[in-house]
């Protein structure tokens, strides 16, 4: 009811407009001035009908009345219980960064593992049968044995150690290994690009960190972090859906990504991803035609002081990822809000 106002409300609630009004005004002014006869009969109908019609009107203007009121009243509690939950899903999930940071710091040798462990959930999404993606099977001991798994199992042991804390102070239910693998891909992900900045200053963490806040891609991560409230899949993913990076030619790599929707623009820049050694990754796919220009286009990139072309399209790509098959439950997380008895408070 955003365009109405009160000189609309007539029209809006079926109250009689001013012109009926007017008429009203007439009729009784006759009726008063002709008493006797059957016209005066004819005028006293009249004058009955139009009393019902206002009365009507009115009863429509009370109930119309509170039906917008009670329409207001339940829109701004919805917006205020939708504010209170995305607060609170907000809060979670700074909270499992951190968590996740500090393992990360303390475990650096494990960030290309994280990387790859987060594309291997991701890359068994088959698109004609909408199955499999990023739903944390991997953790399944089933699919973390498979030959294109091996050795993430250490930073997949990592992580179930880090959910224990995360749950431990978790108000909304268990963390979903969905979302936390994912969410360590990402952190590893801002590790490697915090640490470039720092590199880009001779080693000075102050003045790395500023040059990431001001240059970097840290303020591109808005709408991954949106994709939180994946479910766990409680069977491992069907086998052969996922190549093995090292050994699988730059064809085969191409087809995969193909297969997800994605291309070898994606190949090049999510390189990185394919194991600990980037450079040996690229040199393989530079040979390529289709993969050449962007990986030229990302290595230049990565030289430059903000790393933009590089940063953003590998936080674009990672997303595209991180939802592969997903049915995001926007409300995962929540906890209704303790409520405070105003008569126990003492004044």
């Amino acid at each position: 009811m955003a365009g109405a106002t009160f000189l609309s409300a007539p029209a809006l609630l079926g109250l009689p407009s001013s012109s009926a009004r007017s008429r009203h005004v007439q009729i009784q002014v006759c009726c008063q001035a002709k008493s006797e006869g059957s016209e005066a009969a004819a005028y006293a109908e009249r004058l009955q009908f139009c009393r019902r019609d206002l009365i009507g009107g009115c009863f429509g203007a009370a109930v119309g009345l509170e039906m917008i009121e009670g329409s207001t009243r339940f829109t701004g509690v919805a917006a205020a219980a939708d504010l209170i939950e995305r607060r609170q899903r907000s809060e979670f999930q700074s909270s499992i960064k951190g968590t996740l940071t500090a393992a990360i710091e303390a475990k650096p040798e494990l960030v290309p593992s994280l990387l790859t462990l987060a594309l291997n959930d991701a890359m068994t999404y088959d698109k004609a049968t909408k199955s499999g993606g990023p739903n944390g099977s991997i953790r399944l001991s089933a699919e973390i044995s498979r030959p294109e798994n091996s050795g993430l199992s250490a930073a997949l042991d990592m992580l179930v150690e880090t959910k224990k804390e995360i749950d431990s102070y978790s108000k909304g239910g268990p963390l979903s290994f969905a979302d936390l693998i994912q969410i360590a891909a990402q952190q590893a992900l801002k590790k490697t690009f915090l640490d470039e900045a720092i590199a880009k200053t001779g080693g000075n963490i102050e003045k790395g960190r500023t040059l990431y806040s001001a240059y970097g891609s840290s303020g591109q991560w808005g709408f991954f972090d949106k994709i939180f409230g994946r479910d766990d899949a409680q069977e491992p993913d069907p086998e052969g859906r996922v190549p093995q990076w090292g050994s699988a030619s730059v064809q085969e790599i191409k087809d995969k990504f193909i297969a997800v929707g994605l291309g070898p623009r994606q190949v090049a820049v999510m390189s990185a991803f394919f194991g600990p050694d980037q450079a040996a990754t690229e040199a393989k796919l530079i040979v390529d035609p289709d993969c050449r220009p962007w990986v030229e286009k990302y290595q230049r990139s990565r030289e430059t002081v903000s790393r933009t072309d590089y940063e953003v399209d590998l936080i674009t790509t990672l997303t595209k990822l991180s939802y592969l098959g997903q049915r995001i439950n926007y409300e995962a997380y929540t906890y209704p809000k303790q409520k405070i008895n105003l008569g126990n408070l003492k004044l």
